[in-house]
């Protein structure tokens, strides 16, 4: 391994080229500077509400947590060294700090994508199925949690450890997988992220939103507005949020798995630049409305997050109804928060 380290090294000094203009580097660094103090402002509001009023610490909401945690560490590690290198105009970090950036930023993207498909779980338990919903404990959380983090550290590490490498990409200014090295590695690494943590959580979210909307439309027209003890004007915001959800996935990753595919199975010289450096800005888009989607959707978090922003007390802050991200009343223990 020692001698696939060096060699990949040397590897690198070959590479680090960029096939943009500093101008063209200056804009993607203001677009990725803009984006980072976007994501890591909105996300910290997020953690801030939750640190705040406790009654929004429930199982379910953990996966929210968890998933602002995963969009900080993109924009608060990728963006910065990615910027830094664009206004530098080549990566600036030498070889190890390509390891590290690349690592976590597939670390955090693939921990984000599972947590998403933990969501859609939690959706179709609670609404689909709510008397498994109910049953779901403190520990059976946790456990999808941590098998999200897992998911997305086995990835990370596979590059490092020799399966497909880490290297500066056409552009010269940000590290992901090494494109230019279309070897078997790297080939059969692309297809396996690209169906373990692509094609499967996107067939998962579908059917699992498919059902949720069916079920709400189904008990929506036999009007009975009993149903998991929600207000339907509830159910309609988780119907939305399905939506979206399902439609921003697609959005922020799809040209990425598109380059990879295309890397995989063409001449990645013939990918065109702009596709090249579009791909991945796509993927980390998805740190910034992250929170708008999942968190700022839910009702009950906005009046927390006006309640905050006007500094009133906890006993201030409205709660009339159960919402849909807060069915489950296991609260977490204060310490996992």
């Amino acid at each position: 391994m020692l001698r696939n380290n060096l060699s990949n090294s040397s590897d690198f000094k070959h590479e680090d080229g960029s096939v943009f203009s500093q101008t063209e580097h200056n804009i993607v660094a203001t677009y990725l500077i803009l984006a980072g103090m976007i994501s890591i402002l909105s996300n910290l509001i997020v953690l801030g509400i939750f640190i705040k009023y406790k009654e929004l610490r429930t199982p379910t909401n953990a996966i929210i947590i968890n998933l602002a945690f995963t969009d900080i560490g993109v924009s608060s590690i990728g963006y910065p060294m990615s910027a830094a290198s664009d206004l530098h105009g080549s990566w600036k970090f030498g070889y190890a700090g390509c390891q590290i950036y690349a690592g976590l930023n597939i670390f955090f993207g693939m921990a984000s994508i599972g947590l998403l498909t933990v969501v859609a779980m939690d959706r179709y338990l609670t609404i689909c199925h709510p008397d498994v919903g109910r049953r779901m404990t403190t520990r059976t959380y946790l456990g999808l949690i941590l098998g999200a983090w897992v998911n997305g550290l086995f990835w990370a590490l596979m590059p490092i450890a020799g399966w497909a490498s880490y290297a500066p990409d056409p552009t010269g200014a940000t590290c992901t997988i090494n494109w230019r090295k279309n070897d078997t590695s790297f080939v059969s690494f692309t297809m396996a992220v690209i169906a373990i943590n692509f094609v499967v959580p996107l067939t998962v979210m579908f059917y699992c939103y498919y059902h949720v909307t069916q079920s709400i439309k189904q008990h929506r027209a036999s009007d009975c507005t009993e149903y998991l003890n929600r207000d339907w004007s509830d159910q309609v915001d988780v119907t939305k949020m399905s939506v979206i959800m399902i439609f921003m996935f697609l959005v922020a990753w799809s040209p990425y798995s598109i380059v990879c595919l295309w890397a995989s199975f063409g001449d990645p010289k013939k990918i065109p630049p702009a596709m090249a450096i579009i791909a991945p800005l796509f993927a980390k888009s998805s740190t910034f409305y992250n929170p708008c989607i999942y968190v700022a959707a839910n009702k009950r978090f906005r009046r927390a997050m006006f309640a905050m922003f006007k500094c009133q007390t906890h006993q201030a802050m409205p709660v009339t109804s159960v919402l849909p991200m807060d069915v489950s009343q296991n609260p977490l223990p204060s310490g996992i928060i």
